[in-house]
C-alpha cells in the first residue's frame, strides 16, 4: 500500500475552494448534480405551492425540498466518489456564501413597523422560545448541537436559523438533516392549524392573531401563508393579521443578526474551556466566525441603505429602484447558495446515519413546537389587552 501524498494548501486556495486551483476540476461532478437537486427542489416548492395549493406565494420551502431529494438520491444511488469533493465544496463554502448574502434581506427598519408595545413582546416570546427548546433538548439528553439548530429553528427563522448557525458550531450533516425535517414537519402542520385555532384564542383581534402567527410558526413563507389563510376566512381593516405576522416574523428574522454569533460565542468557548481547563476564553469578537461577520456587515449596510433612502438615495448614491434590484438580486443569490449547499448536505447524508440519533429529535421538534406555541398564546393573551390592543 503506498502512502498517501499530502499538500499544504494556500491560504486562499483553503478559504475559497478547499482544494488546490489545480485540482478545481474535481469540484465540478459534485457541484453540478447539487445545483440539479436545488434547481429541481425550487421548481417542485412552486409546482406544489402555486399549482397544486393554489397560494399566490409557495409556502413550500425550495431549500427544504433540496435535502429531501438530496436524501433520495444519495441512499437509492448510494455514496458516489466522484460527487464527493464538489459536494464537501457546497456545504462548507457555497452555504458560507449564502449566509452572508443573506445579511442583505435584514433590515432593523422592519422592526419599526411594527408597534412599540408588540416589540418587547416579540422579543420576549423569542428569547423564551430560545431557552426554553434548548432546555427540553438537554432534558432529552439530545446531542448538544442538534438542540442548538432545533432551539434557534424554532425560535428565530425556521431553515434559514439553522442553515446559518450550523457551520458557526460545526453540526454534522446528519444534525442538519434532522433538525430541517422536524422544522420543516411542525411547521407544516402549524400552519395548517393555527389559522382556525386563531378566532377562538383572541376573538378576532386581527393584531393579536397576526402577532401569534408572526411569533408561532417557524419559516416565514409558512407564517406567512397562515396570515393569508386566516385573512382569507375574517377580512378586515389593515392593518390585517396577514400583515402584522409577516411584520413580526420579519422582526425574529432580523434577531438572528445577534443570535448567530451570540451561540457561536457560547457554543465555542464552552468547548474551549473544557479542552484546555482552566485556559482564559478568548474574547467575543475573535470567536466570530469570518462569514458571521459578513452576514452582520451586510445586514448594516441593508439597514443604512433603507435609512437613508428616506433622503432620496440609499446609501447617499443609488436611487430607490436600483436599491430593490441590488437587494432582490443579492437575496435571490443567497436562496441560491442556500439551496445548493442544502442539497448537497441531503447528498451527503446517509439514512443509517439519521436512524442513529433515534426519535428523542422528534419528540423534540413536537414539544419544541407546543411550547412556543402556548408561550406566545399566553403571553399576547394577557399582555396584549393591558397594553390596548
Amino acid at each position: 500500500m503506498s502512502a498517501q501524498v499530502t499538500y499544504r494548501l494556500h491560504p486562499v486556495e483553503s478559504a475559497l475552494f478547499g482544494v488546490r486551483v489545480r485540482d478545481l476540476h474535481r469540484l465540478l461532478p459534485g457541484v453540478l448534480v447539487s445545483a440539479a437537486v436545488a434547481w429541481a427542489a425550487g421548481w417542485l416548492a412552486e409546482f406544489i405551492g402555486l399549482r397544486l395549493l393554489g397560494f399566490t406565494k409557495s409556502p413550500v420551502s425550495d431549500i427544504t425540498l433540496a435535502i429531501v431529494l438530496g436524501l433520495l438520491i444519495r441512499n437509492s444511488l448510494g455514496e458516489l466518489e466522484i460527487l464527493q469533493p464538489g459536494i464537501s465544496f457546497a456545504v462548507k463554502k457555497v452555504l458560507r456564501l449564502g449566509i452572508i448574502l443573506m445579511g442583505m434581506r435584514l433590515s432593523m427598519v422592519d422592526v419599526l413597523q411594527i408597534s412599540l408595545w408588540a416589540l418587547p413582546l416579540v422579543l420576549v416570546i423569542v428569547g423564551l422560545a430560545l431557552y426554553l427548546v434548548w432546555a427540553v433538548a438537554r432534558r432529552l439528553d439530545l446531542p448538544e448541537r442538534l438542540g442548538i439548530l432545533t432551539a434557534v429553528g424554532t425560535s428565530i427563522c425556521g431553515v434559514s436559523a439553522i442553515v446559518s448557525t450550523a457551520p458557526a458550531i460545526d453540526a454534522t450533516d446528519e444534525e442538519v438533516s434532522y433538525a430541517v425535517a422536524n422544522i420543516t414537519l411542525f411547521g407544516l402542520l402549524a400552519m395548517l392549524i393555527y389559522p382556525f385555532v386563531a378566532p377562538a384564542l383572541f376573538a378576532g383581534n386581527s393584531m393579536m392573531t397576526g402577532l401569534w402567527l408572526g411569533t408561532a410558526i417557524h419559516d416565514t413563507a409558512q407564517a406567512t401563508a397562515a396570515g393569508l389563510m386566516y385573512d382569507a376566512q375574517y377580512p378586515g381593516f389593515s392593518p390585517t393579521a396577514g400583515e402584522i405576522a409577516v411584520v413580526a416574523k420579519l422582526v425574529r428574522n432580523t434577531l438572528l443578526a445577534a443570535v448567530i454569533p451570540l451561540v457561536s460565542f457560547v457554543y465555542a468557548r464552552r468547548h474551549e474551556q473544557t479542552a484546555q481547563g482552566a485556559r482564559e476564553a478568548r474574547g467575543f469578537v475573535r470567536h466570530l466566525p469570518a462569514f458571521v461577520l459578513g452576514f452582520l456587515l451586510l445586514a448594516l449596510l441593508r439597514t443604512l441603505g433603507d435609512t437613508t433612502l428616506g433622503g432620496g438615495r440609499a446609501l447617499w448614491l443609488l436611487s430607490a429602484g436600483v436599491w430593490a434590484d441590488l437587494i432582490a438580486g443579492l437575496s435571490a443569490g443567497a436562496r441560491m447558495a442556500l439551496a445548493l449547499a442544502m442539497a448537497g448536505v441531503g447528498l451527503g447524508t446517509s439514512f443509517q446515519a439519521l436512524k442513529k440519533l433515534g426519535a428523542r429529535p422528534f419528540l423534540l421538534g413536537l414539544a419544541s413546537a407546543g411550547l412556543v406555541g402556548l408561550v406566545s398564546a399566553v403571553l399576547i393573551g394577557v399582555a396584549a389587552p393591558l397594553l390596548g390592543a
